[in-house]
């Protein structure tokens, strides 16, 4: 039986899949330990999703663990607005909008169509700047569909030991990069 994905790992495998084995080695651990200022204000920019206090309106579903039978992936939404059928992925801050970021809200979007939740609208929202970035449904982009599609298989066929990072710019931006033999940092 093939593995369940976790939808964060989504955009964290396009950055770099040597991570996900990080996620998973450090388990537990305090993430102030190894998380940078980055990480952290991602993590608290999920604080009111995680504690369920972005809305009291019944209107919203947030923070809701969701699963894709059809492509085994799980995961938590962050905001769901039943009324107009609006789901919202939250970023700190949006620089630059990532197909890691599309496709996290790719498999929240099939998760939810597979309970019979109607998603009409796909939106990314950055919190520091108060900007949304709609994002077209998987079902009216036939080209973006098939690459999420083929992530998900990448992930599932990916092997550790064949990896060589050839992005530098990616090691200085990791967080495991002291820990890692893969790095491009001398």
């Amino acid at each position: 039986m093939e593995e369940t994905i976790l939808i964060s790992y989504l955009n964290d495998f396009i950055f770099c899949p040597v991570s996900i084995y990080f996620h998973k080695l450090y388990g537990n651990l305090d993430r102030t330990l190894y998380q940078d200022s980055y990480q952290r204000e991602g993590t608290n920019a999920h604080k009111t999703i995680e504690a369920r206090t972005y809305s009291t309106s019944k209107n919203f579903l947030q923070g809701i663990e969701v699963y894709s039978e059809k492509y085994n992936i799980i995961g938590k939404i962050d905001i769901f607005d039943i009324k107009k059928g609006l789901l919202t992925e939250r970023k700190n801050k949006i620089s630059k909008i990532y197909e890691g970021f599309v496709f996290q809200l790719y498999a929240q979007y099939y998760a939810l169509t597979e309970m019979g939740i109607a998603v009409k609208r796909m939106r990314l929202y950055s919190m520091l700047d108060n900007k949304t970035y709609d994002v077209e449904l998987p079902i009216k982009d036939k080209e973006m569909k098939a690459k999420f599609e083929k992530l998900l298989k990448d992930i599932r066929i990916f092997n550790m030991g064949e990896f060589k990072q050839e992005n530098i710019e990616k090691c200085k931006k990791c967080i495991y990069e002291p820990s890692c033999d893969r790095s491009l940092i001398c």
